[in-house]
């Protein structure tokens, strides 16, 4: 099955960059978000991307103008999916939203339409029982920027079937992607396994006052040979998404540190509204 229609849900940044990665591969897109706002924050994304891919030489403004002209945007469900040869899901990192989402998903879907999950720290057994084909379900996970930290982690549950993930495998590589291939389920795949111990000793290390931002990232930066220290990744992650995660691992692991590294994200970041890269503001301000 190759995979031509794409339905994105969710207009954050990640949904957004998926889009963008899909469209400009010659993929047909539709961007869902049940919030009006949603859909214009990705609008403006993408014509964020568009005018930053003609500046760094990476496409010419034609190309631009025709992965464009591939991307529609939604917010009524059963229009989104109509011909949709997979629907991928990047709603908030809530266990219970995202599998209300994908209830309602299955009742309007084509049967034959594949579903993938981007969760960064839930598996597909944690959402299967909202699916109405579960053989059809598996995990495509993502990084930022799509276009440059260009993995695609693919991770089946027990009952995926082998053709919808030979068809995901297939779609990661015709967007640009590397395939990741997962030989088990596992809580925060490859990639978040690595990274979030990572962010979260940053977190900490601000909590506790022991260096301001620019030091610790410049200190990880020079020693590392790296473009980004830990607080700026985590600008660029969001802090939603950094605050589920950590939060999920302090439930599911009772992990008491993990709790305190997600109780200050939202009372220091959410609650102020620094959000990160996406709002302009988040560790560090973006003008």
């Amino acid at each position: 099955m190759k995979i031509v229609n794409l339905v994105v849900a969710g207009g954050g940044t990640m949904g957004s960059q998926v889009a963008w990665q899909a469209a400009t591969h010659g993929k047909s897109v539709t961007v869902y978000d049940a919030f009006e706002k949603g859909l214009a924050r990705s609008r403006a994304a993408h014509d964020e991307f568009a005018a930053r891919f003609v500046a760094e030489g990476r496409m010419s403004q034609d190309e631009v103008d025709a992965a464009r002209r591939r991307i529609d945007y939604t917010s009524a469900l059963e229009l989104a999916v109509g011909n949709a040869g997979l629907i991928i899901e990047q709603v908030p990192e809530d266990l219970e939203i995202k599998r209300a989402f994908w209830r309602q998903a299955s009742a309007v879907a084509p049967a034959d339409t594949l579903f993938a999950t981007n969760s960064s720290s839930l598996l597909p057994s944690d959402m299967v029982t909202a699916v109405d084909r579960p053989e059809k379900f598996l995990a495509l996970h993502f990084s930022v920027d799509v276009w440059d930290a260009n993995i695609g982690e693919v991770m089946q549950h027990a009952r995926t079937a082998p053709e919808t993930r030979a068809a995901c495998i297939a779609f990661a590589e015709e967007i640009g992607l590397v395939p990741i291939e997962l030989r088990k389920e596992y809580p925060g795949y490859v990639l978040n396994s690595l990274l979030i111990p990572w962010l979260i000793a940053g977190v900490d290390l601000l909590r506790e006052g022991v260096a301001d931002a620019r030091t610790i990232d410049r200190t990880w930066e020079i020693c590392n040979k790296s473009a980004i220290g830990p607080l700026r990744m985590l600008d660029m992650v969001g802090m939603n998404v950094a605050y589920h995660i950590a939060n999920n691992r302090a439930v599911a692991t009772s992990d008491a540190g993990a709790a305190v590294t997600a109780a200050y994200i939202k009372s220091e970041f959410i609650d102020q509204g620094r959000l990160g890269q996406v709002a302009g503001k988040g560790v560090y301000d973006y003008g």
